[in-house]
């Protein structure tokens, strides 16, 4: 079959609109088992006692297992080892949380019953005592002296630092008519899937195969990832996708349920599902989490000259796959479509009480975007000039291409400028900034008109990536 120049049907609709998907919860095997997670209601304690006797005894549990039940399990979930970031000093994440807990949400001990309503009675039947520790929720204070540090062996909350420079910065600024100041709150958020994360694990002993259904948007790399936690031969493991209800980047990280209701199945050998509840998932990961500064020299013609920007990244309490992947590209795609004669952005990743950040919706390239964009329109704001037009001036014009930015990406082609005109044809651009700018201050509604250019790469600017256990 030829696919080019052809409108192709999605083969997925009809299944998807008559009800006959099949997602993780929809899921029901023989013999099957559910699990409900305990988790910390504090966003930094000591344990200073726990006690799972009463839940363990209780009608329809069959197991209820703790840090000390995982010792001979992996220790820690992986993150990658990101050769682009020039300091990296990930903390150990735990799969479940042993003498301290560090965020709210985060997993201390897994009910496993013949059914979830036995599951959730037994969770409240397991004491934990607390004994509450200061909470470093601001990563700006997060960086200063005397703030206490959250993971004590590492001797400081800061834990990635990046710094891409290239161009004349010094001069750049000396011959600008106009400097732009701003600082830019780019939020963290949850990614929210409408099917929250959950598996299904089944282990057959006879031919020592386990078996995970997972909503996850990696099922290659969960595969291996396993094998390599739970010490069991990679051919021994399958792990199947099926319909998946949103991931948004959330998705493709390893959690520690999924380490440890695998591993749950094998001991168990009978199949375990676990599906998070809403509240689970909005306490598990969030995306984004920047605070950056920008300074951006400019003419009085609105070309750029040089930009220098500082970011701080709120990590998290511990690292997942991707979280160190996200600071690090927004630092190299900060530079958008534009010809940036001279650059430095300084990246400075800290950890704080709260969940764990990674890939959401872009990856970086929203939060850089963001950035940019609004400092566009603040030249553009200040100098009296029309946003189109200062964009027009800085796009990286045909003629230049392969054009290598300051952070150290290559873009290989481009016709920027074309493509803005007709954005700005398509809108009517014009005739709406000749209303916007005639409307009277009393006038309802009012009428605001905004752009954005924006370079999104295929696939990620960090090759070489190694896991790190840790």
């Amino acid at each position: 079959m030829i696919y080019l120049g052809q409108s192709l049907r999605r083969f997925e609709d009809h299944r998807l609109l008559t009800g006959q998907s099949q997602f993780v919860d929809d899921m029901t095997l023989p013999g099957m088992l559910h699990a409900v997670v305990l988790r910390s209601p504090h966003a930094h304690a000591t344990i200073t006692s726990m006690e799972v006797a009463a839940a363990r005894q209780a009608t329809g549990v069959v197991a209820v297992v703790t840090a000390s039940d995982l010792e001979h399990v992996a220790a820690h979930i992986p993150t990658r080892r990101n050769a682009d970031a020039d300091e990296l000093s990930p903390p150990e994440h735990p799969v479940l949380a042993r003498d301290k807990v560090c965020y709210v949400g985060q997993p201390i001990a897994i009910v496993v019953a013949e059914t979830p309503y036995a599951a959730r009675d037994a969770l409240d039947l397991i004491e934990v005592d607390y004994a509450p520790l200061p909470a470093v929720i601001d990563p700006l204070v997060a960086m200063q002296p005397g703030t206490p540090v959250v993971h004590a062996e590492l001797g400081s909350n800061r834990v990635l630092q990046v710094t891409s420079a290239g161009g004349d910065l010094e001069a750049a600024f000396a011959q600008a008519d106009h400097v732009v100041r701003q600082q830019y709150q780019v939020q963290r958020l949850a990614p929210a899937p409408m099917e929250t994360r959950g598996l299904v694990a089944d282990y057959q002993p006879g031919d020592d195969r386990l078996t995970v259904w997972d909503s996850t948007q990696n099922p290659h790399g969960m595969k291996p990832r396993l094998a390599q936690l739970l010490g069991r031969p990679e051919s021994s493991i399958r792990v199947v996708t099926p319909d998946v209800g949103g991931g948004f980047g959330e998705k493709g990280c390893l959690f520690p349920e999924e380490v440890a209701i695998s591993y749950l199945a094998t001991r168990l050998e009978r199949p375990v599902k676990w599906v998070e509840a809403r509240r689970e998932n909005q306490l598990a990961f969030h995306g984004r989490g920047h605070i950056v500064e920008v300074e951006a020299a400019a003419q009085n013609d609105g070309t750029l000259l040089g930009i220098r920007v500082h970011i701080v990244a709120d990590l998290g309490a511990y690292f997942l796959l991707s979280t160190p992947t996200v600071p690090v590209s927004t630092s190299h795609r900060l530079t958008g479509p534009y010809t940036t004669p001279a650059m430095c952005v300084e990246v400075h990743g800290v950890v704080t009480n709260k969940p764990p950040t990674g890939a959401y919706r872009g990856a970086g390239g929203p939060e850089a975007a963001f950035c940019m964009e609004r400092t566009i329109d603040l030249i553009a704001q200040d100098l009296n000039l029309d946003p189109a037009e200062v964009r027009r001036k800085n796009l990286i014009p045909p003629d230049a291409f392969p054009y290598c930015t300051p952070t150290g990406i290559t873009y290989d082609s481009g016709q920027y400028e074309q493509a803005l005109d007709r954005a700005l044809d398509l809108s009517d651009y014009a005739a709406w900034r000749s209303r916007s700018r005639q409307q009277q201050p009393t006038q309802e509604p009012r009428i605001g008109v905004g752009l954005a250019t924006v370079v999104k790469g295929t696939g990620a600017r960090t090759p070489n990536l190694a896991e790190h256990p840790g």
